[in-house]
Formats: structure tokens, sequence, C-alpha cells
């Protein structure tokens, strides 16, 4: 539900001046948190291991934790946001990783908005958001 509320009120944001680039071709960002439809909040130990850059040629790469990946994205309409299939190395990474979570959830990112500076990318059937900052 908070989810939602969140999700909702960035959305109204958007409509209200707040525009999303055209594209996010040439972006790049870092993790701040994770927001679970349950409420869960997600922090990683280290912001710059959790990356994704957005390619003006379609691709992505990220950077989740001790992994590296790579894939295509597009952008169907305004706000509408889909990854393809990602090759990511294989890394084991530390047990309080990120890694896991943002793997499974990668594929069911559906919609984003850019907000404050900030990108949120949200996850179909409220299950989450993903906040990230400009990359440095």
């Amino acid at each position: 539900m908070a989810t939602r509320v969140v999700l909702a009120a960035l959305l109204i944001a958007g409509c209200a001046g707040v525009t999303p680039p055209e594209s996010l071709a040439g972006t790049s960002w870092r993790l701040v948190k994770f927001q679970g439809g349950d409420g869960t909040v997600l922090v990683p130990d280290d912001k710059s291991k959790y990356t994704v850059a957005f390619g003006g040629d379609g691709r992505f790469n990220v950077r989740f934790d001790c992994n590296r990946g790579f894939g295509g994205w597009k952008s169907a309409g305004p706000s509408q946001l889909e990854f393809g299939a990602m090759g990511l190395t294989r890394a084991a990474c530390p047990p309080e990783s990120l890694h896991d979570q943002l793997v499974k959830h990668w594929p069911y990112v559906r919609s984003y908005v850019v907000k404050g500076g900030h990108l949120y990318l949200s996850l179909m059937a409220d299950g989450g958001i993903y906040q990230f900052e400009p990359a440095r």
C-alpha cells in the first residue's frame, strides 16, 4: 500500500511540471535504496557497488555488488521501461549482498520516474521501487 502511494505521488509530481527525460540514454545511476511493496526497506552497504548505465544504443551495463552484467533495454513510451535478458558474471557475493534480489527483480521493472534528480524504477504488481541517484 505504501509503495502505491509513493509511486502515485511520484507519477503525479511527474505530471505537475517534473518531466522525465525523453530517454534514459546516456545516464548512469547508483542505488540508494529499495522499498518493497510490503514496506521492507533495504539500503546498500556501498552505493558504488550497485550501478546501472543506460547506453544510447539500447544497451545497459550494471554492477550488482561483486558481479557485472549487460543487456538491452527499451522504453515503449513515457515512463515505460523494460530490460531484456542479462549476461552476468557469477562470482559469489557476501551473504548481506543485494545481488540476488536485484538479479531476481530486474526482469520485473516496468516503469520509471525521474524526480528531484533521482531515478525510481518500479516493479510490476506493486513489487517495490528502487531509488537511484546520479553516479559520480
